[in-house]
């Protein structure tokens, strides 16, 4: 699983200018900074809007995010889940609710794959919030006593431990929940035509100011890639879907001559050792496309292919590595091309 809060943007939104071109002069867009990352939203101003409408979408957007980091951030001290991890509270929230349930039905899907509760581990490794040098004194076998969903259960709107040394670490689940909540939020509004990417994850709704499927850039797997959009792997064409994407080559460090990326596989403690470098999913909500990007680096090339053929209602497109050579791998609904 991925550690990071919210790691760099692994893909971009292909750029369109909006002034002087007349197919785009009802969309508007925004950006801004939130969750540790960046954000961006397009829209369609729909017809007979108030002249402030621009303004509201804004507002919302922000008290939404605002919303997502009050129950989610790990760095927060006075996040609900900061005091939840931290046994200072046991009460939860209704979006912690949600995202907590999704979290527990993708990680039964995936045998364990996607887990939130192996905060320990990512601490250990050097990819949490603490740091790494004072931490190897702990010992990876004993973390395991306390890691795994099952030793987290929900008493109506209470949470239970079985140890209290259990932490949790939403960052690879809660950012796509972030789009879709602002993706309601624009449908509430009447907006038919938008894109909402934050930190790399996006929804996406009807056509782009071309009046076109929404064009997504997916970026090749270099390591030490900090630069979106600087060297693009495939276009891949979206409309009325969620996309996010996991890989290992941004967030890693050297060690003893030996790479270290933050994919931890929940189920040993350690990072993983294969060959799979970036993975896209396109999902009907961005919570499920950002969990299963996290879940399918950990499990490998071959299992997710696996398990693609098993839930068609899945479309991913993956780059691996044969030999130093970049390969990709892509569902039959995955739709590229500019």
């Amino acid at each position: 699983m991925t550690k990071k809060p919210f790691p760099f943007v692994v893909l971009f939104t292909i750029a369109f200018f909006l002034a002087g071109c007349n197919s785009a002069k009802d969309y508007i867009r925004f950006q801004g900074s939130a969750l540790g990352t960046t954000y961006s939203i397009t829209f369609r101003t729909p017809a007979g809007a108030p002249s402030d409408f621009s303004a509201r979408v804004t507002r919302l957007t922000g008290q939404c995010l605002d919303r997502i980091n009050h129950s989610f951030s790990i760095y927060n001290n006075h996040s609900l889940l900061s005091k939840l991890n931290y046994n200072l509270t046991r009460r939860t929230d209704s979006l912690f609710r949600i995202v907590f349930e999704r979290s527990q039905e993708i990680s039964i899907r995936t045998d364990g794959a996607f887990d939130i509760s192996a905060a320990p581990f990512f601490d250990y490794w050097g990819f949490g919030s603490e740091k790494r040098d004072s931490l190897k004194k702990w010992d990876p076998e004993a973390i395991k006593q306390y890691t795994g969903m099952d030793k987290f259960y929900l008493e109506d709107t209470l949470l239970c431990k079985k140890d209290p040394r259990s932490r949790l670490n939403m960052n690879a689940i809660a950012k796509g929940y972030a789009c879709d909540l602002v993706a309601d939020n624009l449908t509430r509004l009447g907006i038919i035509d938008f894109l909402v990417e934050i930190g790399g994850e996006i929804v996406c709704k009807g056509l782009n100011p071309d009046r076109k499927p929404w064009k997504i850039g997916i970026d090749s797997p270099i390591d030490g890639n900090v630069h979106p959009g600087e060297s693009i792997e495939v276009v891949i064409n979206l409309t009325d879907k969620a996309l996010a994407t996991s890989g290992n080559y941004r967030n890693f460090y050297i060690e003893n001559g030996k790479k270290y990326a933050h994919i931890i596989d929940p189920r040993t403690g350690t990072p993983v050792l294969h060959h799979l470098l970036s993975a896209t999913v396109i999902a009907d909500d961005c919570m499920s496309a950002d969990a299963y990007a996290t879940a399918f680096m950990v499990m490998g090339l071959e299992s997710v292919k696996s398990f693609l053929n098993k839930n068609p209602n899945l479309g991913a497109f993956l780059i691996y590595d044969e030999n130093g050579v970049f390969k990709t791998y892509a569902t039959n609904n995955i739709q590229t091309g500019l």
